[in-house]
């Protein structure tokens, strides 16, 4: 696992953005396609700014999964996901070889079931991730689920998820956050040949420091990004606040 720390969200959001796009292009050259994974949320918007400006990248040749989407929220709210994608990112670069969105107003174990069979068809080369304040990767709430090898579930959203969602503006009221989503699992993460974790901002900065020095538990669910071959995570100063191993400044 890699870490750097940049000043701010902006430059975070280039540096991570860059090596997206370089290890997409890296791929694209020795597979003829690659298969993405992208988040959503704040934490993301700099990092796919980049991306997408980044020259070089054959779209034509990239399939893309996202990682999760609230059941039962309309594709008009605000806070749905695949609002998010088609606007920030699907509607900004050339037609892709295929994207594979999360429809959370379908019935969820059916969805689950057809994404399922459509992700073990195209193994990951390249996952966007980021982490939760309360340390979640995806909507895997602790304690998380490590051993469901099913790529999609449903899942319960816990109370400081619920909050986070509605104090970041996604949201009119509390009561509005549904409390269940379909998630990409933990074990179906992990089996990405790399991964990209963007974590930008104060609020992240217990999560962060828990992720990476606390021993890998399902408490803090994206600490078992500590276990991967090739996982960088790109930090700001504020949500690297309190950490206090030697970290790299790059």
């Amino acid at each position: 696992m890699e870490v750097c720390i940049k000043d701010n969200p902006v430059e975070l959001g280039r540096a991570a953005g860059k090596v997206a796009a370089d290890l997409i292009k890296n791929a694209i050259k020795k597979n003829g396609q690659v298969n993405i994974i992208l988040a959503t949320g704040i934490s993301q918007f700099e990092t796919l700014k980049q991306l997408i400006s980044e020259s070089g990248i054959d779209w034509g040749k990239v399939v893309m999964f996202h990682l999760d989407e609230y059941i039962g929220l309309p594709e008009s709210s605000p806070a749905s996901f695949r609002k998010y994608l088609k606007e920030r990112f699907l509607e900004k670069v050339p037609p892709l070889k295929a994207s594979h969105l999360v429809d959370g107003n379908s019935d969820p174990v059916a969805e689950c079931g057809r994404l399922c069979r459509i992700i073990k068809e195209h193994p990951i080369d390249v996952a966007l991730v980021g982490i939760g304040e309360n340390g979640h990767l995806a909507f895997n709430d602790p304690p998380a689920d490590f051993d469901t090898e099913e790529p999609f579930i449903i899942v319960n959203l816990e109370d400081q998820c619920r909050k986070q969602q509605f104090n970041e503006g996604w949201f009119d009221a509390i009561d509005d956050v549904p409390q269940q989503a379909i998630s990409m699992s933990i074990r179906q993460i992990l089996k990405s040949k790399h991964i990209v974790c963007s974590v930008p901002d104060s609020r992240k900065a217990t999560a962060v420091k828990n992720c990476l020095e606390q021993p890998i538990s399902n408490l803090f669910p994206g600490s078992i990004l500590q276990s991967h071959p090739n996982c960088s995570y790109f930090l700001d100063k504020s949500s690297a606040a309190y950490l206090i191993k030697e970290q790299s400044p790059n």
